[in-house]
């Protein structure tokens, strides 16, 4: 099945790292390596000269290339944050877990738009609420649909040609229609449904999502701390999580700079109150640099949205992956130590100074 092969995306990035012009040297149009790393043309429907070409471009074989089987595939979102520390996984459920006023149902509606770009069907379950930004989620959503059943029809309809991803509010949790609506699509077969799920009675405490919602595959935790310094998404870098960081869903240089860079935020927040108190003189000089290089990765991965373009007078901004880890790794490796964490704030990618 075409479903059960993917490209390895991470490993051609990195042996050629200008893509597109060496794919135009090699004779592939740009456009179509674009959209099989993309996931738009699944593997299984390239042409075998194709994929030859893209692994003799990467001085790999076919089997290095192309992964096999069924397990666990992220969706790149095009957001530094999440794609870094908590990454979406296909078919699965993310669950938000936020307090009123913190940008939960600007994130849906972002999630949304992003997934437009990149040919998903967007559905949202209209809870029958009027609760603020909710008409930002449903101007982003290509259907928006009151009842389980013109769900069910609407999925039914479009699942063969294009992956889902459904907007649902934990109302359709309590109510036990969500569950009722996953377990008649399993006989429906075709793509994938990833379900992103938010909290719009705001009930959920911080340590009960998984009581909550159930059986969560991302956990997006809202910060009040960043959301009061004005860092947006405001998503916990320490606490956020996804079961495609576990066993061997995720490349390993995306790991490696994963736990890096919790590492080195969960440090940084423990020096946070120490020098808004006393100052920097009071810790160590090796803290001192860490610290430093905290502010910056926190700084860093503040990013301007598309459906936030009318308020903040900014461009919305996509990163690649490979484009969010090599920048992190820049940070992480003390290149940016020169720049002070302002300059990187609510940007995109990184530009390479010369």
């Amino acid at each position: 099945m075409e479903e059960e092969l993917q490209l390895n995306v991470p490993l051609l990035r990195r042996r050629v790292p200008n893509l597109t012009s060496a794919a135009r040297t090699a004779g592939l149009r740009a456009a179509t390596v674009s959209n099989l790393c993309t996931g738009k043309i699944p593997v299984g429907r390239a042409e075998v000269r194709t994929l030859v070409a893209l692994a003799a471009l990467a001085g790999c074989s076919l089997d290095e290339l192309i992964i096999r089987g069924s397990g666990m595939r992220m969706i790149e979102t095009g957001i530094k944050a999440l794609d870094l520390l908590a990454p979406v996984v296909r078919g699965g459920t993310v669950g938000f877990v936020a307090r009123p006023n913190m940008g939960q149902l600007v994130l849906l509606a972002e999630f949304m738009h992003r997934m437009n770009k990149r040919g998903y069907t967007t559905i949202f379950w209209d809870p029958g609420t009027d609760a603020p930004g909710i008409s930002h989620v449903k101007d982003q959503s290509e259907y928006v649909l009151a009842t389980r059943d013109d769900i069910y029809k609407q999925i039914v309809k479009l699942r063969e040609e294009r992956d889902i991803l459904l907007g649902v509010d934990r109302s359709t949790v309590l109510s036990g229609e969500l569950f009722s609506l996953k377990e008649s699509l399993k006989e429906a077969g075709a793509r994938p449904i990833t379900v992103a799920l938010v909290d719009m009675a705001y009930a959920v405490a911080d340590d009960s999502a998984a009581e909550a919602y159930g059986p969560l595959d991302t956990l997006w935790r809202f910060d009040s701390d960043l959301i009061s310094r004005g860092i947006y998404p405001a998503i916990d870098p320490i606490t956020s999580t996804s079961t495609i960081s576990e066993g061997n869903y995720l490349d390993a240089a995306h790991l490696a700079l994963q736990q890096r860079a919790r590492k080195l935020l969960r440090r940084y927040r423990e020096l946070r109150l120490i020098v808004t108190t006393h100052g920097l003189d009071k810790i160590t000089d090796s803290d001192s640099q860490l610290y430093r290089r905290g502010e910056r990765l926190e700084s860093y991965l503040a990013q301007p949205f598309y459906v936030s373009e009318p308020y903040t007078n900014k461009a919305g901004e996509w990163l690649s992956l490979y484009e969010t880890l090599e920048d992190v790794k820049r940070i992480l490796d003390g290149e940016l130590d020169e720049t002070e964490a302002s300059e990187l704030f609510f940007k995109g990618k990184l530009v390479v100074r010369t």
